[in-house]
């Protein structure tokens, strides 16, 4: 059995695939619901549960009229007086980790995406808004539920 001999142009369009299933398998986790990587996470801010436990996510006075907050993986915005809403911070592009709230946005390093203080987008690529979380206000404080 003899190996055949690889020329140039052999060379050339093996390569050509390799990266063309490398952009498809890279691409291929756009608008997928999939969890984040656990090792991507930043762990709930100290001194907060990120559940129902004592001190519940966080205090009402720490959330901006207008503006919010991200602790670990929960967005809590407040965009009227008294109106506070709870999202993941999972952006509905490509998985990335909201990182700030801006300007009456919350932004995505990622690829440029914004959303509404509700959550809705406001500026893509993303399509879909962020998965909403269920929080109430107990006292002066804001937690799951």
């Amino acid at each position: 059995m003899t190996i055949p001999e690889l020329n140039r142009r052999t060379a050339v369009a093996g390569a050509g695939a390799l990266v063309a299933a490398a952009t498809l398998t890279a691409c291929s986790t756009y608008g997928k619901d999939d969890a984040p990587d656990p090792a991507k996470t930043e762990p709930a801010a100290p001194g907060t549960s990120g559940a129902n436990g004592a001190g519940g996510i966080a205090k009402t006075a720490d959330i901006p009229v207008g503006g919010g907050k991200i602790i670990g993986s929960t967005v809590l915005t407040q965009p009227a007086a008294g109106q506070f809403v709870g999202l993941d911070a999972t952006c509905t592009h490509a998985g990335c980790k909201v990182n700030e709230i801006a300007g009456g946005t919350i932004n995505c390093p990622c690829h440029g995406s914004k959303f509404n203080l509700d959550g809705s987008v406001a500026n893509g690529p993303a399509t879909r808004p962020l998965k909403t979380k269920s929080v109430r206000v107990e006292g002066d404080s804001i937690v799951e539920g």
